[in-house]
């Protein structure tokens, strides 16, 4: 389908007819000579093959050539394009954020995988993050470390396979031994403010209670919420355990009712890929896509059209211009 870019352009075609009509005829008054056999001559060529008649076509023809080549320069002020067919692209539908635990206490070996293998909570963690981010098409996905310190692995991105590829080379302790929850929540906030959709999740995995944030749990989930972003938090420690690494259920499930999410807790593999099943169902959602239709630009063809006949014209002008060569 070709279109105009510029159709008001079109109007320009009838400047010349309006000059024409509005502005005076130029006249030029020259000397003539008056020859008493002229009418004699015309009668004399009205049957020869350069009648009177064929200057007349030839005039006519060189009078349209300058028209011609007008309009050909205005069709090309248009702007002629070549509408292709569409391109679609997939629009992100919800940002997703992972927040990962990185302390000491995830390299414990008690997680129990769905086939039996006994591995350490980080390890569990990855495989099942992986078969979770395999699902997330539509979703633009962020992933923030955390320990002693908040740190951003991957940002949001629809490049699920780095996203993946990032997340199975953090390791226990990259980011410290200790756990700030609420410094890796206000982080997660920081990264969403930028964030176009209405759907906004973050996804909090912890073995551990918070030791020295900055930021309250509570109150980072309290800017949470007013900043429309959800939190499910999942707590895969040992509720019996003291000390430091004790899982604090009261604080964390309070920091996800506070947001409208939910929380979770997991003993084993089974538990936690149950657990990412119940998110995903939570947080379904509409895959948006946008459609985009590119389009060619056609003006050099009228351009060229336009310039190859001057050429034409100048070339064959010369060439009758030539005197023939003398024997």
């Amino acid at each position: 389908m070709i279109l105009l870019a510029q159709p008001w352009l079109v109007l320009l075609l009838a400047l010349p007819l309006i000059t024409y009509r509005l502005l005076p005829h130029y006249k030029e008054t020259r000397p003539a000579l008056w020859a008493p056999w002229y009418r004699r001559v015309i009668q004399l060529l009205q049957d020869q093959p350069h009648s009177p008649q064929t200057f007349q076509r030839k005039r006519h023809l060189a009078s349209a050539y300058p028209w011609i080549l007008y309009a050909l320069l205005i069709l090309a002020l248009c702007r002629p394009q070549l509408l292709e067919a569409p391109i679609e692209r997939t629009l992100s539908a919800r940002d997703l954020l992972l927040v990962v635990d990185l302390s000491g206490s995830m390299e414990a070996n008690d997680f129990t995988l769905p086939d039996g293998t006994r591995t350490d909570r980080l390890s569990a963690v990855k495989n099942v993050l992986d078969d979770f981010l395999t699902r997330r098409q539509g979703d633009r996905v962020g992933l923030i470390v955390f320990g002693s310190a908040p740190f951003v692995q991957v940002p949001f991105t629809q490049d699920l396979n780095a996203c993946r590829t990032l997340l199975e080379e953090t390791t226990v302790r990259m980011a410290g031994p200790r756990t700030v929850f609420g410094d890796a929540i206000g982080l997660g906030i920081h990264l969403f403010e930028r964030s176009k959709v209405n759907e906004r999740v973050l996804i909090v995995l912890t073995d551990g209670n918070d030791t020295d944030s900055k930021i309250p749990p509570s109150e980072a989930a309290a800017i949470a919420r007013d900043q429309g972003v959800t939190i499910h938090v999942v707590g895969v420690g040992d509720p019996a355990t003291t000390g430091e690494d004790r899982l604090d259920e009261a604080a964390l499930r309070s920091v996800a009712q506070t947001t409208g999410g939910s929380y979770f807790h997991a003993q084993n593999g089974t538990a936690l890929k149950a657990i990412y099943e119940e998110i995903d169902r939570i947080g379904s959602r509409d895959i948006e896509k946008e459609s985009y239709r590119p389009r060619r630009e056609l003006f050099h063809w009228p351009l060229a059209v336009a310039g190859l006949l001057s050429i034409s014209r100048q070339t064959l002008q010369l060439f009758l211009r030539k005197e023939p060569a003398h024997g």
